[in-house]
């Protein structure tokens, strides 16, 4: 009898020793409960003529990239979308108050709504679960970066405006099975601007949204589209562009200054030349690319450098009309005219002759020799070899010489006065005409630019 006590002893002590098996803890069972059955394949309705809606809502973060080129912007956003699960309800007295759980997106059935403008998913961080509270709504809330084909115009640059979409549709379901809806309301989806980074290049103007069917092989399906407003901030591109630009062209307008026989214009020209060449390959790839257009600051430096270039030309034409010899001159018919109208040097030549004939005719004080009246015997008697003149002969002589030779003198310094005036009148009506083009053409750059900044 004390060994039947005894092993009865033994056997309550080992049943105390050996631990008792766990109990699911409620979120194991009720993930098991709701996920034991459920087919991810098959949309979540009871009733296969239910609809299910998807409300889409949608926030800009940042705006990463805008390439011209490819026609493409990069930008960070903040997605959401929610729907009724009808497989997924629970009670949540049943599971310890649990009201709220999170599966794997895998495992459950998700609308396939996709963005039409998409090109690549970027560097978007994966969420591989939502959210599901216990009357079946789901919540799929993502970070995304996307890049997005967008019609960029980039004429206006640095001044532009875009404005990329992203339209959301199911990819196989029509309206009758999945319809879309705006989470939030339209207006303030438009001005929420409280997630925005807007201390970068871009500013965030606004995101209308609106909802649309597009009926298609006798079906209509849902779209909502929002479009995303943003405005460049050109003052980068003004301190590094535009007024670098200008202070070149406004040094080549005060170089018209410069004398015109100095020497040194088309020099100082030819530096500014290759100073604004040097600039434009510099900053070569801070300006869009674009196949379709060329923006329209691309085109302002392409017509300063070509201003450029024409007052190079136009300054070497001065100089080498006013290096040019009077007789070379007059076989230009242009220059003739000009030349008749405002040069003297031939009637001076002239007068100077006369009065010098004139002088020697009272020098005649002696009979022993006589001088003729005209210019021609006067050239031809110093051109004569006399042999042994006499005293008063080779003064006289020396005397028609000098004078002669101070006649010329003064005849080609007027000569060459009087052609650099005319020169100088040539170069101020060409600068005012470069004058009048530059003008015209920056104030009509500047209107514009002004319209579209503020616009």
């Amino acid at each position: 009898m004390s060994l039947v006590w005894l092993l009865l002893l033994l056997s309550a002590h080992l049943c105390e020793c050996v631990p008792e098996k766990p109990k699911r803890s409620a979120l194991n069972q009720l993930t098991r409960t709701l996920l034991k059955k459920y087919d991810c394949g098959v949309r979540p309705v009871h009733n296969w003529t239910s609809t299910t809606t998807v409300s889409i809502d949608l926030i800009l973060q940042s705006v990463l990239d805008v390439d011209g080129k490819t026609q493409s912007i990069t930008i960070s956003i903040w997605y959401r979308q929610t729907w009724t699960d009808e497989f997924l309800v629970w009670d949540p007295e049943e599971f310890d108050g649990i009201n709220e759980i999170s599966l794997s997106s895998d495992a459950i059935w998700i609308p396939d709504v996709i963005v039409s403008e998409f090109l690549n998913a970027g560097k978007s961080p994966p969420i591989p679960y939502v959210y599901v509270n216990s009357s079946g709504s789901v919540k799929n809330y993502r970070p995304m970066q996307v890049v997005l084909a967008c019609s960029l115009e980039m004429y206006a640059f640095p001044f532009d405006k875009q404005n990329c979409s992203l339209t959301f549709r199911s990819w196989l379901h029509s309206v009758k099975e999945i319809d879309l809806t705006l989470w939030r309301s339209a207006e303030t989806i438009a001005h929420d601007q409280g997630q925005f980074m807007n201390d970068g290049e871009w500013e965030l103007l606004s995101i209308p949204s609106r909802y649309w069917q597009i009926h298609q092989d006798q079906t209509d399906y849902a779209h909502i589209q929002f479009n995303v407003l943003i405005r460049r901030r050109p003052l980068l591109y003004v301190v590094g562009l535009l007024i670098p630009s200008i202070f070149l062209m406004l040094v080549d307008v005060m170089s018209f200054y410069l004398p015109l026989d100095s020497g040194v214009r088309i020099a100082f020209k030819i530096s500014i030349l290759l100073g604004y060449t040097v600039f434009r390959v510099n900053l070569a790839g801070d300006l869009p690319s674009s196949a379709l257009s060329t923006p329209l600051i691309g085109v302002y430096f392409v017509v300063c450098m070509a201003m450029l270039m024409l007052s190079l030309i136009k300054s070497i034409l001065v100089v080498k009309l006013f290096h040019h010899s009077e007789k070379e001159v007059r076989q230009m018919s242009v220059s003739a005219c000009l030349l008749d109208k405002y040069g003297s040097g031939g009637a001076r030549f002239t007068e100077s002759a006369f009065t010098s004939i004139k002088t020697l005719d009272h020098i005649n004080t002696s009979a022993d020799y006589e001088l003729d009246t005209s210019l021609d015997g006067d050239l031809l008697s110093l051109t004569e070899i006399h042999d042994a003149p006499s005293g008063p002969e080779w003064l006289l002589q020396e005397l028609v010489s000098l004078r002669l030779a101070l006649s010329q003198e003064d005849i080609e310094s007027s000569a060459q006065a009087d052609w650099l005036a005319l020169c100088s009148k040539l170069d101020r009506l060409l600068f005012r005409l470069y004058l009048v083009v530059l003008t015209v053409y920056s104030a009509t750059l500047l209107l514009l630019w002004a319209t579209w900044s503020f616009a």
